[in-house]
C-alpha cells in the first residue's frame, strides 16, 4: 500500500463582496501531493493549480498567505480535469495522509459539487498526521502547526510554507519521523456517513475503541439507539455494570462509566453531531480509566446537575 500525503489550498468569498455558494463554501485552487511507498520512499509528486469557476475574486487573506492572484490561477486547469488526473496518479492501493482533518472534507465537497464519485460509501479512513505527530512526540490532544512540527523534529526548511506542494512536502518529512506503530491511530473523514448499520465504523485502537454510527432522523432516535448507548466492554466484549448512567452537560456530549469484571472502569463518550441535511449521527469512544478519572467525571455530572437546576430556576422567575 502507498501513502498519498496531500495538501490543498482553497479560495473563499471576501466578506461583503461575493455571495457564498452554500454547496461549496471553499473552492479548491491547488492540489499538492507526495506519493510514498511502504518504506517511506518518495515514488511520485503531484502539483496542479486549478482555474476557479465559482469565486472569481481572490480572498485578500488567502492571496496574502499564498501569494497567488487570479492571473496565476487563470493558467490552471478546470477542477474536473485536475481531479481526474490526480485520482489516476493516486493509483489503486493507497491511504491519504493530511495535516489536520479539513482537506479531505473539502476535497469531497468539491468532488460532489462537480458530480464526481466519492472515494467510498462510508467514512473515509486516512492518517491525520497532525494527530499522529502529537501521539508520537507530545500530548495526545495537542494540536500544532505544520511549521512547529518541522522545527520540533529539526527538519530543514528549504522551501517556503503555505503552498499545496510545499506543505505536502513538509508533511511527508514529518510523516517519515513518526513511528510506524503510531500509524494504527487512523482517522475517519465523515463527509460521507454510513448509509446503513452494516457500513458503520467499529475500530479498536491500542488504548480505546471508536464507533461511528449511521444517520438518524432525530436526536432522540440517535440517543435511543441500542448500539449507541451500549456500554459493553470493548476489550472482552462482555456486558458491564453501570456505575454512572449516561448524562450530558450540553446536549452534544454524553458520558457514562461502567465496570467490567476483568478490565475495571470503562468510560463511554458519545459526541452527537448534526449533518448539513439536518440528520444526526454519533461518534462514540470507549476507554479504560482510573479511579481518579472516575471521580473527575462524577464531578462533571454534579456540576451539570447544578447548572440544570440554576437554569430552570432562572426560567421560572
Amino acid at each position: 500500500m502507498n501513502y498519498i500525503i496531500l495538501d490543498l489550498e482553497w479560495n473563499q468569498p471576501s466578506e461583503g463582496r461575493i455571495c457564498r455558494v452554500k454547496e461549496i463554501p471553499f473552492e479548491i485552487i491547488e492540489i499538492g501531493a507526495i506519493k510514498m511507498d511502504e518504506n517511506y520512499n518518495v515514488i511520485g509528486e503531484f502539483n496542479e493549480m486549478i482555474r476557479p469557476k465559482i469565486y472569481r475574486d481572490m480572498n485578500r487573506v488567502t492571496q496574502n498567505l499564498l501569494h497567488i492572484n487570479m492571473e496565476d490561477l487563470e493558467r490552471g486547469k478546470p477542477f474536473e480535469e485536475v481531479i481526474e488526473k490526480f485520482l489516476r496518479w493516486c493509483g489503486e492501493d493507497y491511504i491519504f495522509g493530511t495535516w489536520g482533518p479539513l482537506d479531505l472534507t473539502e476535497l469531497q465537497r468539491n468532488m460532489r459539487y462537480y458530480g464526481k464519485k466519492m472515494f467510498c460509501d462510508r467514512p473515509l479512513e486516512y492518517l491525520d498526521l497532525q494527530k499522529i505527530f502529537a501521539i508520537s512526540f507530545e500530548e495526545k490532544n495537542a494540536r500544532h502547526t505544520l511549521e512547529y512540527a518541522v522545527d520540533f523534529l529539526g527538519i530543514e526548511k528549504d522551501i517556503p510554507f503555505h503552498r499545496a506542494f510545499s506543505d505536502a512536502y513538509y508533511t511527508s518529512k514529518v510523516f517519515e519521523k513518526c513511528p510506524k506503530d503510531k500509524l494504527a491511530y487512523v482517522s475517519f473523514d465523515t463527509f460521507v456517513l454510513p448509509p446503513n448499520k452494516a457500513k458503520e465504523i467499529h475500530i479498536q485502537f491500542p488504548d480505546y475503541s471508536k464507533y461511528i454510527s449511521r444517520t438518524f432522523k432525530s436526536k432522540e432516535a440517535a440517543i435511543g439507539d441500542r448500539e449507541v448507548m451500549s456500554t459493553k466492554c470493548y476489550l472482552c466484549k462482555k456486558p458491564t455494570r453501570r456505575k454512572l448512567k449516561w448524562f450530558t452537560a450540553n446536549g452534544k456530549h454524553y458520558y457514562s462509566i461502567s465496570i467490567c469484571e476483568k478490565h475495571g472502569y470503562i468510560k463511554g463518550k458519545v459526541r452527537l453531531k448534526k449533518t448539513e441535511a439536518g440528520l444526526y449521527y454519533v461518534a462514540k469512544t470507549m476507554r479504560q480509566i482510573s479511579e481518579e478519572q472516575v471521580e473527575e467525571i462524577v464531578r462533571k455530572k454534579e456540576q451539570a446537575k447544578k447548572q440544570y437546576f440554576i437554569q430552570k430556576n432562572d426560567e421560572n422567575r
